[in-house]
C-alpha cells in the first residue's frame, strides 16, 4: 500500500490523495528522537523483560538498522541530521517537566551525561551533528530546536525514533504547529506495542504529518 492511502483515520478515509512529496536536501532535516541506551536495557524483572520482548525485537531487527540506513542516505544527500534525547541538567532531575516526573513508565531520571541516556552506538552522532537535550516529550517545547531549524532554513523535517505515541507524536504535533512539513518514517519508529504504534500513526497522519516507509522517503529525496 502506498503512503498516499495508508494509515487513514476516520477523518481522512474519503479524502483525496495528497500531492507527491519532494524533499529538498538543503531545506530538510532528519530528526532522530530518543533512541537511547536505556530503552534497550532489560527491565527490573525477567517477567517484565519478556513482556517488552516484541519491542526489543522491533528495535534491533527493524528500527535501528533502518534508521542507520536513513541517516546514511540523508548524509549522502546533504540532509542535516539532528538528534534529540532525554536528559536533565540537574542530577536530581528538578529541571524535568511534569510529564517526566510523574510515577510510572514515563518517570525518567536521566542526567545528561549518564551512559544510559546516550544515543545507541549504532546511531551515534558525529562530531558536527546537533544534539538537542530535552526534559519534555516534544523536542521543540522547552528547547531551542525551532530557532535552530529556522536559522538553518529548514522547511521539512523527517522524523524517526521512539516512542511513536509519546515523544514522536508530541514532536510531530509541535513541528506541524510551527508550519514545518513533517514526514514520519513508519519502519524507523516504534511504540511499546505494534497496536499502539499503528494507532498513533493513524491519528497523526494527514493532519500533522505524512507517514511513509523508508524506501518511499528515500524516493522523496531523489
Amino acid at each position: 500500500m502506498s503512503w498516499k492511502t495508508a494509515y487513514r483515520s476516520f477523518y481522512y478515509a474519503n479524502a483525496e490523495e495528497p500531492a507527491d512529496i519532494r524533499l529538498v536536501p538543503e531545506t530538510t532535516a532528519l530528526l532522530v528522537i530518543d533512541i537511547q541506551n536505556t530503552y534497550l536495557a532489560d527491565k527490573d524483572t525477567p517477567e517484565e523483560t519478556e513482556r517488552w520482548q516484541p519491542f526489543y525485537n522491533r528495535m534491533r531487527e527493524t528500527v535501528i538498522p533502518n534508521t542507520a540506513r536513513l541517516i546514511a542516505e540523508c548524509r549522502s544527500r546533504g540532509v542535516e541530521v539532528i538528534y534529540a534525547r532525554i536528559g536533565c541538567l540537574k542530577t536530581d532531575g528538578r529541571d524535568r517537566s511534569l510529564s517526566q516526573k510523574k510515577p510510572g513508565f514515563n518517570y525518567l531520571l536521566l542526567p545528561k551525561d549518564l551512559e544510559e541516556g546516550q544515543v545507541v552506538p549504532e546511531l551515534a552522532p558525529l562530531e558536527d551533528d546537533i544534539t538537542i537535550i530535552k526534559t519534555t516529550d516534544s523536542a521543540l517545547t522547552g528547547t531551542n530546536l525551532r530557532l535552530i531549524l529556522h536559522n538553518m532554513g529548514i522547511k521539512d523535517v523527517i522524523c524517526a525514533g521512539i516512542f511513536t505515541d509519546q515523544c514522536v507524536s508530541s514532536t510531530v504535533r509541535s513541528l506541524a504547529d510551527e508550519s514545518f512539513g513533517v514526514v514520519v518514517v513508519d519502519d524507523c519508529t516504534a511504540a511499546a506495542t505494534m497496536e499502539l504504534h499503528r494507532h498513533e500513526l493513524e491519528i497523526i497522519n494527514m493532519i500533522y504529518c505524512h507517514v511513509a516507509q523508508l524506501d518511499e522517503v528515500v524516493g522523496f529525496l531523489e
